[in-house]
């Protein structure tokens, strides 16, 4: 079975869902190469090659997640 093809809508509409699955796939523990096979990398990686002005490349977004679980009270009201 083959899988469906969406149109540059519909990966953006998703973006946040696919940033979602990437934090839940790193909470998770699993390695980069693992991730790196998911089909929201794939998404996440046509968003960055279609509109790179709009979507980061998901290389930095994991470093931007991983930086967020390791500080999670950078925001913390005084």
């Amino acid at each position: 079975m083959s899988a469906a093809k969406l149109n540059i809508d519909e990966l953006e509409a998703g973006y946040p869902l696919f940033c979602k699955a990437l934090r839940l796939l790193i909470l998770k523990g699993n390695s980069v190469k693992d991730i790196e096979k998911t089909v929201c990398w794939g998404h996440l990686e046509t968003l960055n090659r279609c509109l790179p002005g709009r979507y980061k490349a998901p290389t930095y977004l994991m470093a931007l997640i991983k930086r967020d679980i390791a500080k999670p009270n950078n925001y913390k009201k005084n």
